[in-house]
């Protein structure tokens, strides 16, 4: 039983395996291990690729549509007349083009040459990938790039141009998402704009296919490419540096010409094998000559036009910030930081975005101006301790205020700074028609005709106490017309009608109209503000502008240079308005003008009469300018149309102008630029005269006063008027009246002063006596640290002045020390009696007496106390004369000197006589009064000669006579 139990228990023996059955086990192992292994790799190689792409961004549609379709643009200024200036400045040249624009010969020559499956792949081609591999070990004659168009667009917008494996990776993954979101339109047309065809004729790096075919062969239009030029084209982007026929400055390459030339016929044999072009073609294109076809070399714009490019991008970019400003609703800048972070912004936009600038410069003006300045025999040779004279020089038209040329500086690899616009200098006496004349002529202050007084004012000095200003001359010429004070630059009456007529204050407020924007805070203090005593000073542009509105009768129009800007779409987002403001009246224009005529006429800027060559046919007005010790020199111009402003200096404002030619050189160049302009470009001056407007009126009036005359008045002065402002009060400026005349001043006699020192005349009654100002000049002297004498601030006409104060000599109540050292001397055959001045402070004069052959002595003469000590007589030498000098004081009391001179000894009488004998008598000088010159024509009130002392006899010698009409400086 156990056995059976046992038998029934034992296991069976399996049958045997076979061999099919043992196989499909193996591959079933195999698979699940190949599956395995595939899993592993796979997890492998996607973990390698997510730890190359972890920090790249998931880029979406919208995201990928933005960036590919952005592009940097080149944008280019122009010409008034719409040539073209040249491009911004950048080393790229930029043009876009849309897709249907590109002809079929570009697309099939590009395609050929670098991906021909471009059509059928998603972003990669495998196929053409293991082509180039293939063509690459093999070395084959054809070989063709193993990226595709779409993974070299996704290189170039998304990813550094770095050849690693980590970044091809990239690539291929941006690839597949740029063909989910673009069409092939759109990723052709991309590559197209954006890659690199090397340098153009100009030197210029030219991205696109657009700028290419300008910049390589100077076409416009693709569509006049030909088959060998497209081939070439398309060779180009593998390697631009290598293949460029142009180096960075436009100059021909021979060798990368042959290596692009090679690569051109590797193109063309791509073309022929895709068929896409005919073996007909394909022998033609390789017998065209590429190489005649080429551009021409140009230079850049920034070589050409070096300071008018920069001067292009800052006011485009100024503009640009304003616009973005107004856009985002934000005109004021927080800082001064911020705002030149905008500015920057800004400048990068209008460089990369494509825009048009077209300018108001007139490219024949701007030539002709930069013939004179270039020139160096126009100029003082280069100093070496000064440098280089420079110059800087802006001509507006006035009507609208256009900028329609400019000159920057002389050399633009030596100074970049524009001198025309950006430099800051004292401007002279050029701001005396714009901050003195102006408006003291608008609000009918003075007219040509009014009277100013050329005498010392004392201004307030922190430093030293008090400062008198002087004319350019040393001297002061006294009461003058406007009009005479303009013509010869003198600083007081300009000082006068800013600090005392108009005041500083509104001097400034009508400055500012006219557009000068560098004044501060500080020159509301500056007194002398109106010559060029100014903080900082002014800019060629803003005071040739400011002039500008004279010629377009008083009408201020804000100088512009920038006509309007249109953005790369064509659209115009900026259009120049000219907005005129009516400064002050036609009539105030017209005057300020005549009198600016003058100036050159009859004043200091006599170098531009001389040589300007078409005063006959347009005419000119002008006003000079020049700083302390000629830092700067200026003048300031204009015709019925255009107004010329010019500067002369150095770079540093310490080194000065010296010598007569360079002192007047900035009259020299603006006579020479405006010659040239006028043979450059004659149709810009279409005006042959300044238009009078209505209410303006000449009128003869008191050459004393500026008013009406009377009976009493003996000097006129005719001018034109403001019909508004002709004078309705009587001459007040003249009186009658008898006085005595000490140390150059008149006063009013002492009681008991003999009546023969005492003039009685016509005298003139000006705003100030000399005896104020005389006073005020002696409270200032001790609190000044320098100062002249008395004498020297004494004006010329000091001795026609209505006496106002008495006589400051007292009667020290004895009789007067006697004169000693009396000699006689014989000039010319003429007795000359010389002597000592008497030691008493009140002494009021001098007698000379005389005896004849040993006779009785007789008066001869008087000197009065502050006259040379000098008797002429006008006594031959055959006479045998003898004289004796006697002191008078003020109460009348005598005192004879103690010698006498010449012939004998005689006894002097006790009290002279004096009688003169018949035939003795000294030749007398003829007298003048006032009244000798009938009519001025305007420049100058004649000055009174020194009278002749009434009750006595004449006296010739010693007179300090001051003629007028010398000039006034330069200033």
């Amino acid at each position: 039983m156990a056995q059976e139990n046992k038998k029934k228990n034992a296991k069976k023996p399996s049958p045997r395996r076979s061999a099919l059955s043992r196989f499909g086990s193996v591959v079933k192992w195999m698979f699940i291990l190949g599956i395995i292994g595939v899993l592993f790799a796979g997890g492998a190689v996607a973990g390698y690729v997510a730890s190359i792409v972890k920090d790249e961004p998931v880029r979406s549609e919208e995201m990928i549509q933005q960036q590919v379709s952005q592009n940097a643009i080149t944008g280019f200024a122009y010409f008034r007349d719409g040539a073209p200036i040249g491009q911004l400045r950048t080393e790229e040249d930029r043009r876009l083009i849309e897709f249907n624009d590109i002809p079929q010969l570009i697309i099939d020559a590009v395609l050929a040459i670098e991906d021909n499956n471009f059509n059928e792949h998603n972003g990669v081609d495998f196929k053409g990938t293991l082509r180039a591999v293939k063509q690459k070990l093999l070395n084959e004659s054809v070989q063709t790039g193993g990226s595709t168009l779409t993974q070299q667009l996704a290189r170039r917008v998304f990813l550094n141009l770095d050849r690693t494996e980590d970044r091809k990776v990239k690539e291929i993954l941006l690839s597949l998402r740029l063909e989910r979101f673009l069409t092939k339109q759109e990723i052709l047309t991309a590559y197209l704009n954006k890659v690199p065809f090397g340098n153009g004729s100009n030197g210029y790096n030219v991205f696109g296919i657009k700028a290419a075919a300008k910049g390589i062969f100077g076409l416009d239009d693709l569509d006049k490419l030909n088959v060998a030029q497209a081939a070439y084209l398309a060779g180009l982007p593998q390697l631009p540096s290598t293949y460029s026929a142009f180096n960075g400055i436009g100059e021909f390459n021979e060798k990368a010409f042959n290596r692009a030339m090679d690569r051109q016929h590797l193109v063309l044999r791509r073309m022929l094998e895709e068929n896409k072009i005919t073996t007909s073609q394909y022998d033609e294109a390789l017998q065209f000559d590429i190489k005649s076809s080429l551009a021409p070399h140009t230079k850049k714009a920034y070589a050409t036009y070096p300071y008018l490019m920069m001067e292009t991008e800052r006011k485009a970019s100024e503009i640009l910030l304003s616009l973005n400003e107004e856009k985002n609703g934000t005109t004021d800048a927080n800082s001064t930081t911020d705002n030149a972070v905008l500015l920057e912004e800004a400048r990068q936009q209008l460089m990369t975005g494509g825009y048009r600038v077209y300018t108001t410069i007139d490219k024949k003006v701007y030539n002709a101006m930069h013939s004179v300045s270039e020139d160096s025999n126009n100029f003082t040779k280069d100093s070496k301790t000064k440098g280089m004279e420079q110059t800087a020089g802006m001509l507006i038209d006035n009507k609208s205020g256009a900028i329609l040329g400019m000159i920057e500086g002389r050399d633009f690899n030596i100074e970049q700074m524009n001198y025309a616009t950006q430099m800051i200098r004292q401007p002279g006496s050029t701001m005396k028609p714009i901050s003195a004349y102006l408006p003291a002529l608008d609000a009918g202050l003075i007219q040509p005709a009014g009277i100013v007084d050329d005498a010392p004012i004392i201004l307030k000095d922190g430093g030293k106490g008090f400062h008198i200003p002087k004319n350019a001359n040393n001297r002061y010429q006294g009461l003058v017309t406007a009009r005479y004070a303009l013509n010869k630059s003198l600083n007081l009456p300009a000082l006068k009608l800013f600090n005392e007529k108009v005041g500083i204050e509104k001097s400034w407020a009508f400055t500012k109209k006219l557009g000068i924007t560098t004044l501060t805070d500080d020159d509301y203090s500056a007194q002398t503000g109106v010559i060029g005593g100014l903080k900082y000073g002014v800019s060629v542009e803003e005071l040739t502008n400011a002039y500008s509105a004279i010629g377009n009768q008083g009408a201020f129009n804000d100088a512009y240079m920038i006509e309007k800007i249109v953005n790369s779409e064509g659209k115009i987002i900026y259009q120049h308005k000219v907005n005129p403001e009516q400064v002050f009246s036609k009539q105030t224009a017209y005057l300020m003008t005549d009198m600016l005529r003058t100036v050159i006429t009859e004043g200091t800027a006599s170098t531009v009469k001389r040589e300007y060559k078409h005063s006959k046919e347009i005419p000119i007005v002008g006003k000079t300018g020049s700083t302390q010790n000629y830092g700067d020199v200026w003048f300031m111009g204009y015709t019925p149309d255009v107004t010329l402003g010019m500067w002369v200096g150095y770079k540093e404002q310490i080194n000065t102008l010296t010598g007569d030619t360079q002192k007047r050189q900035a009259q020299t160049l603006w006579a020479k630029v405006l010659n040239a302009v006028i043979d450059k470009q004659p149709e810009l001056f279409v005006t042959d005269k300044f238009a009078q407007p209505e209410g303006i009126i000449k009128k003869t009036v008191s050459a004393y006063s500026g008013k009406l005359p009377t009976s009493l008045t003996d000097k006129f002065t005719t001018d034109i008027f403001n019909t508004k402002y002709v004078p309705k009060e009587s001459d007040d400026g003249i009186s009658k009246a008898k006085y005595i005349t000490y140390k150059g001043v008149n006063y009013i006699p002492l009681e008991g002063t003999p009546e023969e020192f005492l003039k009685e005349k016509i005298v003139v009654k000006r705003e100030k006596p000399i005896q104020e100002l005389v006073k005020e000049l002696l409270a200032a002297f001790p609190k000044m640290k320098d100062h002249k004498s008395l004498e020297y601030y004494m004006p010329a006409d000091a001795k026609t002045d209505f006496p106002t104060e008495v006589d400051p000599r007292v009667d020290d109540g004895a009789s007067p020390a006697a004169p000693g050292n009396v000699n006689v001397s014989y000039s010319t055959g003429k007795a000359v009696i010389s002597f000592s001045a008497s030691s008493s402070a009140d002494v009021v004069g001098y007698r000379l007496y005389r005896s004849l052959n040993g006779g009785s002595f007789q008066k001869q003469s008087i000197l009065m106390a502050d006259e040379n000590k000098v008797f002429t007589p006008g006594t031959p030498a055959s006479a045998n004369a003898t004289f004796y000098v006697t002191a008078v004081d003020v109460a009348g009391n005598e005192t004879a000197s103690g010698s006498v001179a010449g012939g004998i000894t005689p006894t002097p009488e006790a009290t002279p006589t004096p009688d003169q004998q018949p035939g003795t008598e000294a030749p007398t000088e003829p007298e003048t009064t006032p009244g000798d010159v009938i009519e001025d024509p305007g420049n100058i009130l004649p000055l009174l000669p020194t009278e002749t002392p009434a009750g006595g006899g004449n006296s010739t010698g010693g007179s300090n006579n001051t003629t007028a009409g010398n000039n006034a400086g330069t200033r």
